[in-house]
């Protein structure tokens, strides 16, 4: 995990002074965990979680919404200021701030939607199955989430079918039994010069 947070701290700032991360994947693939692990070897870095963004009513229509609320200001070097959701309340919170930070982590499903990429330094795409993401998350959350469930699957299939993201992953992260494993994504692939990724495309274990 170390040597990825180093890697990430080289790369050039996305957004401002900000070099802005994302962690995308499929609902249940680990996304908060790994982002979580990775905030801390990064010296406990930032990390903004699409669940305080997206509503009931905005499940992925958040864009414009976290483009003026976090992305315009940090991209202006300023602190982003937004409300939070509750998810059992229905309803925003009271005012978070997020100041600029030299690596901010955003995790969530979309986060390495079209209209976001080009605030990105590095998009990491949770590399496991849908269903098996599925799968998990609903073992998670258990029976009084099944009919959100039913819903967020629906919409979840529609975003990824208009607008993917693992073809824009510059690294793809692999849970396994002794950490993750950490792979050069489709879009350094492509672009080996695009990005910082294992330079004999090889993996690591983190």
């Amino acid at each position: 995990m170390h040597v990825l947070a180093s890697r990430l701290r080289r790369l050039p700032p996305s957004c401002g002074p900000v070099r802005l991360v994302a962690v995308d994947g499929y609902a249940g693939s680990g996304k908060s965990t790994f982002a979580g692990q990775l905030a801390t070897a990064l010296g406990d870095a930032p990390v903004l979680h699409l669940d305080d963004i997206a509503t009931h009513e905005e499940l992925f229509s958040w864009t414009r919404r976290l483009l003026r609320e976090v992305i315009e200001p940090l991209g202006r070097g300023e602190s982003a200021r937004y409300r939070p959701y509750d998810w059992r309340a229905r309803d925003l919170g009271h005012p978070r701030t997020l100041p600029p930070a030299p690596v901010i982590l955003a995790e969530g499903v979309g986060t390495g939607r079209r209209e976001l990429r080009a605030h990105l330094a590095h998009l990491l795409w949770m590399d496991l199955p849908r269903d098996d993401a599925w799968a998990r998350g609903r073992a998670r959350d258990g029976e009084e989430q099944r009919v959100f469930w039913a819903a967020w699957t629906e919409a979840e299939r529609r975003h990824f079918a208009d607008d993917p993201s693992r073809p824009f992953a510059d690294l793809l992260v692999r849970q396994r039994p002794e950490g993750y494993e950490v792979l050069p994504g489709p879009a350094a692939i492509a672009h080996p010069d695009h990005t910082v990724t294992h330079s004999d495309g090889s993996s690591s274990v983190c």
